[in-house]
């Protein structure tokens, strides 16, 4: 059986062009037609002369989890190992869309507050497993008369442990012949793995990065973040200056708000010291429980209020972001969560047993 061509595999599509003696624009609009218009899959297919020798996608749509409060998608997709993975549509009021996107099913960074990082399952998805995220997704908000304007890598999973697979997707989503999605319109969140961080931006130096900080205090950032043994404040620091260095847009400096464990004036003050001279922009976070974390709880809006007065006394530009999604537990691998964990026990005793 001949085996299928990638829609992202331009020289392959190329040399079956020729087998086929297709005329040059038939490929040309048939990428356009999907990957840049995201029209239906049956739209863009129709009268293309060799339909049966392209792989399209890799996924299959799950679950679709709309919320009644905010005009936030979740969707549930299964990757061919059987496990299931989230993407998020966000339907910002201001009319922007944004698609947050999954780099892994489950996390090995093991955050103290991330449902994700309890699933116990770390596997990277390929570079089509993430973008068909993106066509799908696409292809939803343009059926609704919108246009995909933002893509974050903030969904499950830590993107720099799927560095090479990253950089391949980054690569075709800029691609002029495949997405052409501006690298302006891309964000991608680590909990900071600064090595990486520094890689991507001389790589990418127009794609915006995002830094999950949640303390400028060692002893508790190891607490939330364990990872952060590994890259301690002092390196990450020294990342952010090289960053700064390599890229004029700012770096987003991502806040849990946890009440008494980060949120107090001490910890505004301590966050101002660290970041001071670095070209950043902080994004106050509200915290969405977790059934594994019952210790933890979110700071209430008056406290978050003050704690952003405080920075933005200081000079630091902050935003206050407010949770969308809760009514549909968007809490990042909240939903898939158990499943996966089940199939990940199944899929080792079938290893122990062969």
């Amino acid at each position: 059986m001949t085996p299928l061509i990638s829609i992202y595999d331009t020289k392959r599509l190329d040399e079956l062009r020729q087998e086929l003696r297709l005329d040059p624009q038939s490929i040309r609009k048939l990428r356009n037609d999907l990957l840049k218009r995201f029209h239906s899959d049956e739209d863009s297919f129709a009268g293309f002369a060799a339909v049966d020798r392209i792989r399209l996608h890799t996924l299959q749509l799950h679950q679709r989890c709309d919320s009644d409060l905010d005009g936030a998608t979740k969707l549930l997709f299964r990757t061919s190992a059987g496990m299931l993975i989230e993407s998020v549509v966000l339907r910002i009021a201001t009319g922007r869309t944004t698609l947050c996107v999954s780099s892994q099913v489950g996390c090995a960074a093991a955050c103290d507050f991330c449902a994700t990082g309890k699933m116990g399952v770390a596997q990277n998805l390929t570079s089509e497993e993430v973008l068909d995220q993106v066509l799908q997704a696409g292809q939803l908000i343009v059926g609704e008369g919108r246009r995909l304007r933002n893509i974050v890598f903030m969904g499950m999973g830590e993107p720099f442990h799927n560095e090479e697979n990253l950089y391949e997707t980054l690569d075709r989503l800029t691609a002029a012949e495949l997405f052409h999605h501006s690298p302006t319109k891309i964000l991608v969140s680590t909990v900071g793995v600064a090595d990486a961080m520094i890689r991507c931006a001389r790589r990418f130096p127009t794609v915006n990065l995002a830094l999950s900080l949640h303390s400028a205090g060692q002893e508790t950032r190891e607490q939330l973040i364990p990872v952060a043994k590994k890259y301690p404040l002092d390196e990450l620091r020294s990342a952010l200056v090289e960053l700064n260095r390599l890229q004029n847009c700012p770096v987003m400096i991502e806040y849990l708000m946890l009440a008494d464990v980060n949120d107090t004036d001490d910890d505004a003050r301590e966050l101002i010291a660290w970041l001071d001279g670095l070209n950043v922009h902080v994004n106050l976070i509200p915290y969405n429980p977790i059934d594994d974390a019952p210790h933890l709880v979110g700071t209430e809006q008056p406290r978050r209020d003050a704690f952003a007065g405080i920075l933005k006394d200081a000079g630091l530009k902050t935003t206050i972001r407010y949770s969308l999604g809760n009514d549909i537990a968007a809490a990042c691998g909240q939903l898939v969560k158990k499943e996966n964990r089940e199939i990940a026990r199944e899929l080792n005793s079938l290893l122990v047993d062969d």
